[in-house]
């Protein structure tokens, strides 16, 4: 649905406009993931892996998933060879998750598409380099402000 289909922009609420572009991200998410035939989820979680190796819990916690499904998705992840457990240096028990070759040609390639349609989505509003920076810095804050998400 388009989001100005029955109300103009500039009648959209601040819990609709947040939705709308939810909703906008999500399809380019979606989109992208599913030519690497990745759901949103094994996104999130090769995002989260792009830049460290964190433990099973840290990613549970990360993810909003509890122990079963955070052992399924990486499980999963693991048979297509995108990641490997390793063991943890503090803790005997436990296992830190990293991601494999394979699964960084996988995050360079779906990041650099993410990021052009992204950008495609701002260039087609129109927000001059100005908005653009007042935009990302009330980003950072709302998302820094709920950083248990």
């Amino acid at each position: 649905m388009n989001p100005t289909s029955s109300h103009s922009q500039e009648d959209l609420s601040i819990v609709d406009s947040l939705a709308q572009l939810s909703f906008l991200v999500h399809g380019i998410l979606g989109r992208v993931g599913a030519e690497a035939d990745l759901s949103i989820i094994q996104i999130r979680l090769l995002g989260i892996l792009r830049d460290r190796e964190p433990s099973m819990q840290q990613l549970a916690q990360h993810l909003a998933l509890d122990k079963s499904s955070i052992t399924g998705l990486i499980d999963r992840a693991a048979k297509r060879g995108l990641v490997e457990r390793i063991p943890s240096p503090t803790d005997k028990r436990g296992f830190l998750v990293r991601v494999t070759d394979a699964g960084r040609k996988l995050i360079d390639g779906g990041g650099d598409e993410i990021i052009r349609q992204l950008n495609a989505a701002v260039t087609a509003a129109g927000l001059s380099n100005a908005e653009q920076a007042q935009f990302a810095a009330l980003a950072t804050r709302i998302i820094g402000a709920n950083n248990t998400l």
